[in-house]
Formats: structure tokens, sequence, C-alpha cells
């Protein structure tokens, strides 16, 4: 059954499309991967799932409700740069995350000391217990955003939004954040969009790989058309070795194909 639901989306910026007919559905607590070439829509898909812009034409919905207008606390998202609470220190920044569910956003007594434990629970899971009394400027650029996604996990949203949150990190806490972020997902059901520019690691972690790609392409006016999906593969069949898969894939690049061959 479909969960969330995306139907014949177009969007374009000054006229000009930048993603077009984007037809998907995905079932509750999938994880879906995206890949493709820079510039060919996959941040925009992101933004246009958080409601964070409108599309120009079509509809997208999570659990039959009607198009959102604005983000919400369903929605959890991680871009490429960090954004934590400056202003808080990185234990209560995951105190916060986890406040996000409440109706006045805030703990007290007995609660506010469960959350803090908790949240030094998962300061413990991503390496930064040790620096959980600090503020987030004086972290690392990667630690920082260790700190973000620790957030925006432990908010527990619907639908976590995730755009190349694992670039500025190096190879150890990559793999221990891979974990985290799959012991979570088990743990509470959540479905996750990632936007990589890293195959394997789209693989590793999604139950589907989605790939954007021009199927038109102008070669006299490159932003003619906008992007799609052009593949859509089935990312939990361990019986055909993914990187198989890897090598078959196209180069992710612009396909040339004459407009008037597409109509």
């Amino acid at each position: 059954m479909s969960f969330v639901s995306v139907r014949d989306v177009w969007q374009s910026y000054g006229g000009r499309p930048i993603i077009e007919r984007v037809n998907i559905d995905v079932a509750e607590g999938e994880f879906v991967s995206i890949v493709g070439a820079s510039g060919c829509g996959k941040s925009t898909f992101l933004r246009l799932l958080l409601a964070d812009e409108q599309p120009t034409r079509g509809s997208i919905t999570i659990d039959g409700g009607a198009p959102a207008r604005e983000p919400g606390i369903e929605r959890g998202v991680v871009f490429q740069r960090y954004s934590v609470f400056p202003h808080m220190s990185v234990r209560d920044n995951i105190v916060a995350g986890q406040s996000f569910q409440r109706p006045l956003g805030r703990f007290f007594g007995a609660r506010l000391r469960q959350a803090r434990e908790e949240a030094d629970a998962t300061l413990a899971r991503i390496g930064l217990s040790h620096v959980a009394d600090n503020y987030p400027a004086t972290l690392s650029g990667g630690m920082q955003q260790r700190l973000a996604i620790g957030q925006a996990l432990t908010a527990r949203p619907r639908v976590l939004l995730l755009d190349e949150p694992f670039g500025a990190l190096d190879p150890g806490t990559r793999l221990s954040m891979h974990d985290f972020l799959t012991e979570l997902r088990a743990e509470t059901s959540m479905t996750v969009f990632m936007v990589t520019h890293d195959l394997e690691e789209g693989f590793k972690l999604g139950d589907r790989v989605l790939v954007f790609d021009k199927p038109r392409w102008d070669p006299q006016d490159p932003g003619l058309y906008g992007a799609t999906i052009t593949y859509d593969f089935d990312a939990r069949d361990r019986g055909i070795p993914y990187q198989n898969i890897l090598d078959g894939l196209p180069s992710l690049g612009p396909a040339p194909v004459p407009a008037d061959a597409t109509g």
C-alpha cells in the first residue's frame, strides 16, 4: 500500500523545468536512495517532499492526507550543510530533537531527566559523548553533521529526508552512522529518502535506488527539458550482487536523445 504518493510532479524555475513527469509510490518504512548527475533535480525533489516548495504541477501526499503547504513535524530533514541550534549544548540539541513531538515542545522534571539520559545514549551511539556539554561552534564540521543527523533521527519523523548527509564524515564515522540509521529505522519504521552521490552507499542502505536523469535532451538548449526517474532498482535482491548492477549503470550524465524522437 502506498504511503508516499507522487503524481505527475513537475517543478520549473523561471519557466524552465527542473524535474518533470515524476511518479512514484513508496510504502511505509521503505528506504529510497536517490542518485543522479549534479543538477538533475535530486535536491529539488527532496524539497518538494519536505513541502519547502510547491510543485508547478502534480501532487505529493503522505498517508492519504492532503498535500502539505509547508514543512511539518512529520517530516525530518538533514541537509548537506549541518544545521543545529548554536545556542544549545550538544546534549540539549538532542533533547530538542525529542521535544519536537510534544505539544509545548518542552520537558520538565522526571521527563526532562529521562530525555537527557536518552540523549546521552544517542550521543554515545554517534560518538559525541565527550562533547555533550560543548556548544556546536566548538565542534568540527563532521561532528556538527553527526549532531544534526542524531537530532533529526531522535525526533522520529514519519518521513526522514537526507541530502548527502554523510559527505563530510570520515569513513569510520560514516559506517557507524550507517549502522545507527539502520537500527533506528528498524525501531521506528520511518520512511527515508536519501540523496547521495555514492552509489555503493545508496545500494547498501536503500531498499530501492532511484536514478534521476534527462530522457529528453536538446544539444542546442540543454535546459529545455527536466529530469525524471529513469531507473527504479530493487536493492533488496541480494541474490544479485549490487556491484554487478553498478557496473551496468550508465554514467548518470545526460543521455542525449533528440527531442523529436520523444515527441
